[in-house]
């Protein structure tokens, strides 16, 4: 069970890096693929830095979890020794 845990958090750290990544790339792109000096130009980064800043959450949640497994994991060992 706890072992699950600990693999969801780690399987969502890593997607929220994956997204992180995504958004980054088209935040970097953005005066490229866009008309420069125009509104529709920066329109175009707003989403991306929306889903920069979800998956910085996603990730920082994910974290949390992975560390309450491992300190509940702990705590069950200590018990048993």
């Amino acid at each position: 069970m706890i072992g699950n845990t600990l693999s969801i958090g780690i399987q969502g750290i890593q997607d929220g890096m994956v997204g992180m990544e995504n958004a980054a790339r088209k935040i970097a792109r953005g005066g490229v693929d866009g008309p420069q000096g125009t509104a529709e130009g920066a329109g175009n980064l707003i989403e991306p830095i929306v889903d920069l800043k979800i998956y910085e959450r996603s990730v920082e949640a994910s974290a949390q979890v992975v560390k309450t497994a491992d300190e509940t994991l702990g705590t069950l060992l200590d018990m048993m020794a």
